[in-house]
């Protein structure tokens, strides 16, 4: 067999044509990705909206699974009726449209566009002479950034209404380009970052990525993945929950089989007891297939560390103490969290700090020969991000915040997207919420209210849809999609320029279908969330939080605490990664799903081997794909007729 030159089939790959093995990404591909991603924005938009699932709340996006699979379909059903003909897709194509929907769907999750669109005019048609929000904080609002029309929000707010009118139109297309510029731009700074970092996460460690088994093993067009027995068990059994638990939810008559969530709290009604708080069990499918591609360590630590949070909650109502953290604890368990995560984030830098510190020279003095198999050489992408941060530092400025918050401000929040990319393409986490937690609110724990003043503080209320929780984060997906499109050999310039288009279409796309959607239904009214703390915080100025900065703190500590054991003692499994997600609260839906996953792996690996896991590897994914596929039917079907139907997300 002839040998390939490398560096020749690089060269290819960087030039975007792609060898004839797969590779290439058409214009088809682009053609398709500009249309799948707005209708995949409104689905996932209608979905929160009529039927309460939200497609962000686990790492994989059940959206992008079904879409990709829709393209499979096609593509076999192509060389069935036309053989011999050249392939309608190629795998690199499928997985670049993979990435950019994910993209899209996460702009248009519940904790990102959901959020931004009710903050853009709750301050002004909410605001009344009782609370005095005019003398508290609405001299504060940026004009240029906001809805002030009242007819407009009327329209907005009352619902029957629609958006296509010169008035509507006139007032709220500059508003949706500024915003828009704004988080493409953020996009850039984390599409750039992904790119300093990818040689090192994906080529040098060559971390496993469990996340995305599913796409990358559905991609694989000529692997046979679809023929294997075990995968269609996996899909029946995970189709047929589903099935059942969706007549359970629309007649009841109907006996399920789960898809519920049991909180153990009414069982352990008396005190001490009642202190564990919301305490959910429940076992989804694909959530336990998800949890199967976990390391047992991690897993193990997920559910070890959620029993240790209800034993100190215990602890503490035993001997009578109380606190003021969020939901009344004492344990401070958000603010630990934020803390385990900015360690992870200094973690991750450390053990990345020797291909750091090259990227730092090809910046300062780059070596000739161009990119070295980089999308851009690394000084053209420290431009790109440089331009990119200095945007958005005027930008804010403009809009009322100081210089050196505004340093801080997106050091913090973008130290919290290099966690969530590494603990995910590292372990595979289902989830990293982290809700309510964001340099929103460390910065006033940090510094008091009064410091930060009323206009940083305003703007801080307008940035919420970034900090509400951080499940439909966009860095991973980028970071991801780099490691599909190593996979399959994409030419990583054009996936670059095709993630960068999904971030632009994504964001117009969400905008659309949100704005457009309120006017005819009725908006929503979400952005109390935000106020209401704006109100607090200037009604009643608070100094620094110490107790607060203390957990944080303690957070950051002991998780590089919990990383120095794991690297000096081969048999401690109580991972940093299972300490940060397990105080949040997107984990409680799944802790019984991972705790089934981690025990059938676990027995798996004992009494079969390595040989039994690999075998039984379909067998979870299409757990996974089974439920995808059916809670996708469920959602299409409540969308159609209106109404709620069963959800096997929370």
């Amino acid at each position: 067999m002839p040998s390939v030159d490398h560096r020749a089939g690089s060269a290819a790959l960087r030039k975007g044509a792609g060898p004839a093995d797969g590779s290439a990404i058409r214009a088809r591909a682009v053609v398709l990705i500009v249309l799948l991603i707005p209708l995949n924005c409104w689905w996932t938009a209608l979905a929160i909206l009529r039927v309460g699932i939200s497609a962000t709340s686990v790492s994989l996006f059940f959206p992008a699974i079904t879409t990709i699979l829709l393209l499979i379909g096609l593509h076999a059903l192509a060389r069935a009726s036309l053989p011999g003909r050249p392939t309608l897709f190629t795998r690199a194509e499928i997985l670049a449209i993979y990435t950019c929907v994910s993209i899209g769907v996460g702009i248009s999750g519940a904790d990102r566009m959901f959020d931004l669109v009710t903050l853009l005019g709750h301050g002004h048609w909410f605001a009344t002479t009782e609370n005095d929000w005019a003398g508290l904080f609405l001299r504060f609002v940026p004009a240029w950034l906001t809805v002030q029309d009242e007819a407009a929000l009327k329209g907005w707010y009352d619902g029957a209404s629609t958006l296509y009118t010169a008035r509507n139109l006139r007032i709220w297309i500059p508003v949706v380009l500024r915003w828009s510029a704004f988080i493409v731009a953020l996009h850039v700074v984390m599409l750039g970052a992904s790119l300093v970092i990818r040689r090192q996460w994906v080529e040098t460690e060559r971390l496993s990525y469990p996340v995305i088994q599913l796409p990358q093993e559905m991609s694989n067009l000529g692997g046979g993945f679809f023929r294997g027995p075990w995968l269609w068990i996996g899909i029946g059994v995970g189709a047929a929950i589903d099935i059942v638990n969706g007549l359970n939810y629309l007649y009841p008559s109907v006996p399920s089989l789960g898809g519920k969530l049991f909180d153990l709290q009414q069982v352990f009604k008396e005190k001490p007891w009642s202190a564990i708080g919301w305490s959910p069990m429940g076992v989804f499918p694909f959530a336990v297939g998800m949890s199967f591609f976990i390391p047992l360590d991690l897993a193990f630590s997920c559910w070890a560390f959620w029993l240790i949070w209800r034993a100190e909650r215990l602890f503490f109502a035993v001997i009578g103490a109380s606190g003021v953290a969020r939901g009344g604890t004492i344990s401070y368990e958000s603010e630990q969290s934020h803390g385990a995560y900015l360690g992870l984030c200094l973690l991750a830098i450390w053990m990345s700090r020797d291909h750091l510190k090259h990227a730092i020279r090809q910046v300062v003095r780059p070596a000739p020969g161009g990119s070295d198999g980089e999308a851009f050489r690394y000084r053209t992408t420290a431009a790109l991000m440089v331009g990119a941060a200095a945007f958005i530092a005027v930008f804010w400025a403009r809009a009322g915040m100081s210089a050196w918050v505004i340093v801080l401000y997106f050091t913090i929040w973008m130290a919290i997207s290099l966690a969530i990319t590494r603990l995910r393409a590292e372990l595979g986490s289902p989830v990293h919420d982290l809700h309510f937690i964001g340099p929103d609110e460390i910065l006033p724990r940090l510094f008091g209210t009064r410091r930060l003043g009323g206009a940083n503080l305003t703007t801080f209320s307008y940035l919420y849809f970034l900090n509400r929780a951080h499940r439909a984060h966009i860095m991973p997906h980028q970071l991801e999609g780099m490691r599909l499109g190593h996979t399959a050999r994409s030419p990583l310039r054009r996936l670059t320029w095709l993630m960068l288009l999904a971030s632009v279409v994504g964001v117009l796309s969400a905008f659309w279908a949100y704005v457009s959607m309120a006017y005819w239904e009725g908006g929503w009214q979400r952005g109390w969330e935000s106020f209401r703390r704006l109100e607090r915080w200037m009604a009643d100025p608070t100094p620094p939080d110490g107790p607060a900065l203390a957990f944080v703190s303690f957070g950051v500590l002991l998780t590089l605490a919990l990383a120095a054991l794991r690297m000096r003692y081969i048999w401690w499994d109580l991972h940093p990664v299972g300490y940060a997600i397990s105080g949040s609260w997107a984990i409680n839906p799944m802790i019984g799903s991972i705790f089934v996953g981690w025990l059938l792996k676990l027995l798996i690996l004992k009494f079969g081997g390595i040989r039994m896991h690999r075998a039984s590897t379909p067998l979870f994914l299409g757990l996974i794909l089974g439920e995808f596929v059916m809670g996708a039917f469920w959602s299409v079907l409540g969308i159609v007729l209106k109404m709620s139907t069963y959800r096997f997300l929370f």
